[in-house]
Formats: C-alpha cells, sequence, structure tokens
C-alpha cells in the first residue's frame, strides 16, 4: 500500500503532499463558459462516460472525463484590477484535473494580485472504472507517456490555444489589455502550455507563460523565435518534471529568450497550492516577485 501511495504522490501533479485542506474545499462557483461554443473539433478520442468534478481521496477535488472544454472565469476585485490575466492549466496526469489545488485555488491567488483568472478544462484521456489504476500504470513507465497521451496531444493543444483566443478576443469586456494574457500550467497542463507555444499561431501566442513543474514535454525542444517570457519553477527531488523544467528553461536561453528558472531543494511533485512545510511552500512569493518584475502588476 505504501508503495502505492507513493507512485500516486510522485506522479500525479495532483495536491497530496500536505495536509489536504485546501483540496477538501468544495468546488468554487465561477462562470463557466465553454472554449468551443459550437462543440470541441472531432478527433480520434470518445468519451463514453460524463465530466465529473468531485472530491476523490487521496486526491483531493478533481473533474475527469473532459470533453467539452471550459474555463471558469475568475474576476478580481476592479478597484484592484491590473488589465491582465492568466489562463490557468491544472495538472493531473492527462487523466483528471487538479481542479481546486491547481485550478481554482491559484485563480483566487492571481485575483489577489489584482489578475483576472480563466480556469481551464482542457480534454483529457478518456477513464472509466479502472481509473486510478489506469493513471498508475501510465506513471509507473513514464517513458510510456508520450505515447499514450499522442492521440490527446494535438487535442489538448489545440484547446491551448483556443483558450487565449477567446480570451483574447473578449478582453475589452473582462477590462483587460489584450497584450497581457498569459498562460500557466501544472504538470501536464505546463505541458499544454508549452505545446500552445510551440503550435507558433500569433493569435493564441500568451504573452507570458508560467510553467510549475511541467512534464511529458517533447524529447527535443526549440523555442519559437517570438516565445514569450517563460517562468519555470520545480524541486530538485521531483523525479517527474526537474529534467524537462531544466531542458525547457535551456531551450529559451538558446534562443536568448527571456527566462526564470526557479528550483528548490526538495517539495516533490504536484504540491499546487497546498502547504507542506517543504521549501515549495513559498512559490507563490516568486512568482508575485517575477510578474511584479515583468510589469504585470502594475495598472
Amino acid at each position: 500500500m505504501r508503495a502505492t501511495r507513493r507512485t500516486i504522490t510522485l506522479g500525479l501533479g495532483a495536491a497530496i503532499l500536505a495536509a489536504p485542506a485546501c483540496a477538501q474545499q468544495p468546488a468554487a462557483i465561477a462562470p463557466t463558459i465553454p472554449l468551443w461554443p459550437n462543440g470541441a473539433p472531432a478527433g480520434p478520442l470518445v468519451w463514453n462516460k460524463p465530466e465529473t468534478d468531485a472530491s476523490q481521496p487521496p486526491f483531493g477535488r478533481i473533474v475527469r472525463n473532459v470533453a467539452q472544454p471550459s474555463l471558469e472565469v475568475f474576476l478580481p476585485d476592479p478597484k484592484a484590477a491590473r488589465g491582465a490575466a492568466v489562463i490557468v492549466a491544472p495538472g493531473g496526469g492527462f487523466h483528471m484535473l487538479s481542479i481546486e489545488s491547481e485550478g481554482r485555488a491559484v485563480a483566487r491567488w492571481l485575483n489577489s494580485l489584482g489578475i483576472a483568472a480563466f480556469v481551464l478544462k482542457y480534454r483529457l484521456l478518456p477513464t472509466g472504472d479502472e481509473f486510478p489504476m489506469s493513471l498508475i500504470r501510465v506513471l509507473q513507465n513514464p517513458a510510456g507517456l508520450p505515447q499514450a497521451i499522442a492521440p490527446l496531444r494535438p487535442l489538448a493543444t489545440a484547446d491551448g490555444e483556443q483558450a487565449v483566443r477567446l480570451v483574447r478576443s473578449r478582453a475589452r469586456e473582462w477590462g483587460l489589455k489584450p497584450d497581457r494574457i498569459g498562460m500557466m500550467g501544472f504538470s501536464a497542463g505546463g505541458a499544454v502550455t508549452v505545446w500552445t507555444i510551440l503550435a507558433q499561431h500569433a493569435d493564441s501566442r500568451p504573452d507570458l507563460a508560467m510553467t510549475i513543474y511541467p512534464g511529458a514535454l517533447p524529447a527535443e525542444i526549440t523555442a519559437p523565435a517570438d516565445a514569450p517570457p517563460l517562468f519555470a519553477l520545480v524541486a530538485e527531488d521531483d523525479r517527474l518534471a526537474v529534467g524537462d523544467t531544466r531542458r525547457l528553461a535551456a531551450a529559451w536561453t538558446a534562443r536568448g529568450l527571456p527566462v526564470e528558472l526557479t528550483t528548490y531543494p526538495s517539495g516533490g511533485h504536484g504540491f499546487g497550492m497546498n502547504k507542506a512545510g517543504k521549501p515549495t511552500d513559498e512559490w507563490t512569493v516568486k512568482a508575485e516577485a517575477w510578474l511584479r518584475a515583468r510589469g504585470w502588476l502594475a495598472k
């Protein structure tokens, strides 16, 4: 039992590394808008189960079986609004979304800084009664993850791109500047963020990117010449993401692009907004300082 629990802890990008007070909160009531009003473009995957949003130990609150992607809208107090937005892509091994710890709680933190937040529910691999063992099997063999998610990658990439387009197209409605639309991803959501950038479409290029322990990145990463400034963060003992995070930062450095790589000696994978008495507990301080340095906290 201990070995199974450790595998889950290392592999999910879910918030189970600390006391799960954050993960056990009820789902936030936020306006939700469909990403594709006429239905998501068809792909090779078929979902036979409905989308679910519920607490499931030991993961906290999670979402599964996203077939029709959407954005949850979190707007800051108008008096504190900075005119900037960040699309937040939670992680979860492409089988689920850690919707509270890496999504809604992050959105509330961004709102406290005066930044609008949009939690992205991108398409996931279909799961049924075999979950979570289906996820555990994949993560016990990380080398097989790229093949397992190959059918999903173009769909999740399209969702990431569409999220940027949608928020930018409605910037005036939400009091945003169309050139201050960023994207932030955790674990698998970090991969979606990177895939969105690597698609190299001007209308879906985020103006700023933040990747927190990103995983499942391409073996070869070539940053586009116009890639946005990047903030990359990981714990040194995160065996799933430390290599990918360093390669990602190196790709930006090789292009002479703005990048900040922040590492911590410990913290593992999937801490999100939970506190675990680890150095990673203060990651939001580093992230806020970077956002401030980039001018995103100025009106």
